[in-house]
C-alpha cells in the first residue's frame, strides 16, 4: 500500500485511516455488525425499495474499508451471496484482524482487484451493487466515471439497484451524479445529505420503483425492528424533499 494504515480507537469506536484525516470506515466495538457512520446507513436505503427479506440474493460491494456494509448484509441478509472487490490486500487483512470481517467462503467471496476492471469484465448478474472505494486522498480512480456506471448497469438484474457514496470537497452536487443519471437514463436520485462531504445516490435497473414515502416509513420501521437500523430520519428527509412530487419515491 502506498500510504500508511492507521487503526484508531476512541470512545468505543474503532476507525480505519489511510494516513490522512479521511475515515475509511468505523465500527463500534460493542456492536461490530451495526452501521456506525451515517452515510453507510443511508446506503442501505435499497432494502426499503425492493421489499422482502430474500432481496438481494447477489450483492457486489466495491471497496471494503472497515467492512461495515459487508458485515451488515452478511448478518441481516443470510440468503445473500456477497462478492467484495478490494484493491489492497492489506485492507482485507486489517478488516479481519481489527473489524471482525467474517471468513465464510460459501457466502462471502473477497477478490483483490480493481472494481472498475472487474465490472467491465465479469458476466455475473447482481441484485445490488454498492460502491464506496477511495484512496487516502479521497480519490476514486476510474470508479465514478461514465464507463464504470454503464458497465455496472449492465451487470444489474431485473430487480437491480446501484448505490454509491460520492465524496465532495466543495458545496453543491458531485459531478458523478450526472454520470450516473446518464448511464441509468435518468433513473437515479441523490438522497438528502445528512452530513457534509457525502452524497449517496441510488439508481435502478429493471422493474420500476414507485413507492409512497409512507410505505417507505412502514418498511423502515420493520427494518429497525429486525436489524436495529433506523432509516426513519432519512425517510423523513425524503418526504420533506419530495412533497412537490406527491411524497413518492420514483425511479
Amino acid at each position: 500500500m502506498a500510504t500508511s494504515m492507521e487503526i484508531l480507537e476512541e470512545a468505543g469506536v474503532r476507525s480505519l485511516h489511510f494516513g490522512s484525516h479521511w475515515i475509511q470506515g468505523a465500527m463500534r466495538v460493542a456492536r461490530p455488525f451495526a452501521l456506525e457512520l451515517e452515510y453507510t446507513r443511508q446506503m442501505m436505503l435499497p432494502l426499503l425499495l425492493r421489499r422482502g427479506a430474500r432481496w438481494p440474493r447477489r450483492v457486489l460491494l466495491i471497496g471494503l474499508g472497515a467492512a461495515s456494509l459487508t458485515k451488515f448484509l452478511y448478518r441481516h441478509r443470510p440468503h445473500a451471496a456477497l462478492t467484495v472487490i478490494e484493491i489492497e490486500s492489506e485492507v482485507v487483512t486489517a478488516a479481519r484482524q481489527f473489524f471482525q470481517l467474517p471468513v465464510d467462503p460459501k457466502r462471502l467471496a473477497i477478490i483483490i482487484g480493481d472494481g472498475h476492471d472487474y465490472v467491465a469484465r465479469t458476466e455475473r448478474e447482481f441484485d445490488l451493487i454498492a460502491v464506496d472505494g477511495y484512496d487516502a486522498k479521497g480519490r476514486a480512480g476510474m470508479l465514478h466515471t461514465p464507463p464504470f456506471y454503464c458497465n455496472a448497469r449492465a451487470r444489474l438484474g431485473r430487480q437491480g439497484l446501484l448505490v454509491a457514496n460520492l465524496l465532495s470537497r466543495t458545496r453543491g452536487r458531485p459531478a458523478s451524479v450526472d454520470a450516473i443519471r446518464e448511464a441509468f437514463e435518468g433513473r437515479a436520485a441523490a438522497l438528502p445529505p445528512a452530513a457534509a462531504g457525502n452524497t449517496i445516490i441510488v439508481a435502478a435497473a429493471g422493474d420500476a420503483i414507485d413507492v409512497p414515502v409512507e410505505a417507505l416509513a412502514a418498511a423502515a420501521r420493520g427494518l429497525k425492528r429486525d436489524a436495529g437500523l433506523n432509516l426513519l430520519p432519512l425517510v423523513a428527509r425524503l418526504e420533506a424533499a419530495r412533497r412537490r412530487e406527491g411524497a413518492r419515491f420514483v425511479l
